[in-house]
């Protein structure tokens, strides 16, 4: 009892720690999702273009950080599993921050013309390096300093981090949009959001300083695989496969969930930006809680039981949502949204133990953080743009429910087709 009791405390502050940069981190990641649907359709793209274009091009500026995160993750994960997790995670930190920063420098298409999508684009692409990055780093830290059989558990702190940073950047939106009127907001109000990232790096200095590397994370010298990325697609490249496959569904109802159902909320319905903003905040609130409950579950019951219901689940709900954001009712909408979310969490509380005992220590972080990001290419960074060509192809959401269904079907069967290989 003593030993467990003296293990627990340095692994709460560590997963607490790798929590918090994580929350930043996606706060970061997700600042842009909201401003891509409520701010840059009209802001860095020309004045003259048909608003279904000017959404389909911002939505596109988004893609292009999910695009970036495979990169991010065989980057990060080879120096990761070479030199150190927190090494990896700390600098990931720093090129969030950086490129997050000088997204709210940036001057309008008025102002600077094409070059100004072009630096969007580009920025977007270092976040999605730096994000790719990140979650593997984060994850691991907090799931290799945990007792065996709270994997789960302690592995859901960083989890949650999506859903603090997805609430942190619907605060500042929510409290900038309404102290500041529409065309200062426009001008130069929604830049505040995204400058104030910059506390990112500090969040990385002192994670730098006061926490200590997994004990035992690298592998020695001696045994260290000359390319980790190498040898985990060589020898694992299945499995990776696979492991994104099961993310997909994941992705899909999250960010359709977080970011489509805002733009479709006020651009389709006509709702007024605030409800959904509030409804999406609601939901990532619930969303939490939910998170930590179903990775505890995972390491009672097993991941796959947990994550294989979220996907029925997720799949059933699909059906249901819009039609609730149609009824134009307030608590119909946060219904919709936070629901989705709880079925979400009980594949995303479990996923970042089910990943990670999947490889061998040695290529972990590679391995994890790949399939990780493959899945989130597929899955979460074309949907708002598929959902989009969707409605404007059928003129209704069904295709849109049917088109998340099929998803959380493909997930089903990765995930039954994945086993635990590894332990920590």
């Amino acid at each position: 009892m003593a030993t467990e009791q003296a293990t627990k405390a340095p692994s709460l502050k560590i997963a607490a720690m790798a929590s918090a940069g994580a929350a930043i981190e996606w706060y970061d990641f997700f600042i842009y999702g909201t401003a891509a649907a409520l701010v840059f359709p009209k802001l860095f793209f020309p004045a003259d273009l048909p608003p279904f274009i000017a959404q389909i091009a911002a939505f596109s500026t988004f893609a292009v950080g999910f695009i970036a995160r495979p990169i991010g993750g065989m980057v990060f994960g080879h120096f990761g599993d070479l030199y150190g997790r927190k090494r990896a995670l700390v600098a990931a930190m720093f090129i969030m921050g950086l490129a997050t920063t000088l997204i709210g420098l940036l001057p309008s298409y008025a102002s600077l013309g094409v070059l100004a999508p072009l630096l969007l684009v580009a920025l977007r692409f270092v976040q999605g390096l730096a994000v790719g990055g990140q979650w593997g780093g984060a994850a691991l830290m907090a799931i290799e300093n945990a007792p065996a059989h709270r994997h789960g558990f302690y592995s859901s702190f960083v989890q949650v981090g999506v859903p603090l940073g997805v609430v942190l950047a619907n605060t500042v939106f929510l409290i900038a949009s309404t102290l500041i009127d529409p065309a200062s907001f426009a001008a130069w109000g929604w830049r505040i959001g995204f400058l104030l990232s910059v506390s990112l790096i500090f969040v990385g200095i002192v994670m730098h300083r006061t926490v200590a590397e997994p004990e035992g994370e690298a592998a020695p010298a001696d045994q260290a695989p000359a390319s980790p990325i190498w040898q985990v697609l060589s020898q694992h490249g299945l499995t990776v496969l696979t492991a994104g496959g099961a993310f997909i569904a994941n992705n899909v109802c999250f960010y359709i969930a977080i970011t489509y159902a805002v733009a479709y909320g006020t651009t389709t319905i006509g709702l007024p930006r605030e409800t959904m903003l509030l409804a999406v905040m609601v939901g990532s609130l619930v969303m939490m809680p939910a998170l930590i409950a179903c990775g505890a579950l995972s390491d009672r019951f097993g991941r796959k039981p947990i994550f294989v219901l979220g996907a029925l689940l997720s799949g059933g709900w699909a059906f249901a949502v819009f039609p609730l954001i149609e009824s134009q009712s307030a608590l119909a909408i946060v219904a919709a949204i936070t629901i989705s979310l709880i079925f979400v969490s009980m594949m995303y509380g479990p996923q970042a133990a089910l990943f990670a005992e999947l490889f061998p220590k040695e290529v972990r972080y590679s391995g994890a953080s790949l399939g990780y990001q493959i899945g989130t290419v597929a899955g979460g960074g074309f949907a708002p743009i598929i959902a989009t060509a969707l409605l404007a192809r059928y003129g209704t959401s069904m295709p849109i429910s049917i088109y998340l269904a099929a998803t959380c079907a493909i997930s089903l069967v990765c995930v039954l087709m994945l086993g635990r290989k590894h332990d920590a």
